[in-house]
């Protein structure tokens, strides 16, 4: 690793070395701190999920188990000192941001590019119902044909990009700080995989729990993987002595 030596002092050459050491050390805590630490939630159970019906651009609330779950969440990142708040404007990541902004004191500011992938004529219906009226586009939507866009809706490149250009702009905003993107698990899956280099046509094996905590780096322009689907809090006994 290193080159050949001269007989030189040696008290010399460890100040020399530890001054190296610190530079380097402190390189890399500068870098850190630019870095915006991004915590992607997902909102809270929807009775559509429950009953697995496509959602999109639908408007569904969070039913009583969400509502429980945005709390917990809340709760749980009550001390991540978060710097903004961005949600998308449909209502079951709205009502989840909302429990987030009133532990942490901030407000929220709505970004219609998090919404979920817009469906078009699925949304509202179950996978068995759309295998059953339209076959074919179905095996192509299985398949995750990157290109196949249902009527009315959204290809799944086009709504890739949105996602992705949405976190780089936001979290691009917030240099050293941390940023809370309340979204859908449309939206999650794409951060994974531009987070971890999957392609989009690869089948997904990573979870998307509801108001599940996924922690993510964006920096030099792009996003690293720190910890995905955390949902510890909705298990944490000790949330709710917190919370008495």
């Amino acid at each position: 690793m290193f080159g050949a030596f001269e007989l030189i002092d040696v008290t010399q050459t460890q100040s020399q070395t530890q001054t190296q050491v610190q530079t380097q050390s402190q390189t890399h805590d500068l870098a850190q701190g630019q870095a915006t630490r991004i915590l992607a939630i997902r909102h809270g159970e929807t009775a559509w999920n429950v009953e697995g019906r496509m959602q999109g651009h639908l408007d569904i609330p969070l039913n009583d188990t969400g509502r429980w779950q945005a709390h917990r969440l809340a709760l749980a990142v009550s001390e991540e000192n978060i710097a903004a708040i961005y949600a998308s404007d449909l209502l079951r990541a709205l009502q989840t941001a909302q429990a987030v902004a009133a532990g942490s004191g901030q407000k929220i500011e709505i970004e219609v590019a998090l919404r979920e992938r817009c469906f078009g004529v699925f949304e509202g219906l179950t996978f068995k119902e759309i295998d059953e009226r339209w076959p074919a586009e179905a095996e192509r939507w299985r398949v995750r044909d990157p290109d196949f866009t249902p009527e009315g809706g959204e290809s799944l490149r086009v709504f890739y990009a949105r996602c992705t250009q949405a976190i780089a702009r936001l979290a691009a905003a917030h240099p050293g700080e941390t940023i809370a993107l309340v979204a859908h698990g449309g939206v999650m899956d794409c951060f994974y995989r531009a987070a971890t280099h999957v392609d989009l046509q690869a089948q997904r094996t990573w979870q998307l729990g509801n108001a599940s905590i996924n922690r993510l780096l964006y920096a030099d322009g792009g996003l690293s993987l720190v910890g995905w689907s955390d949902t510890f809090h909705l298990e944490d006994p000790s949330l709710d002595e917190g919370s008495t």
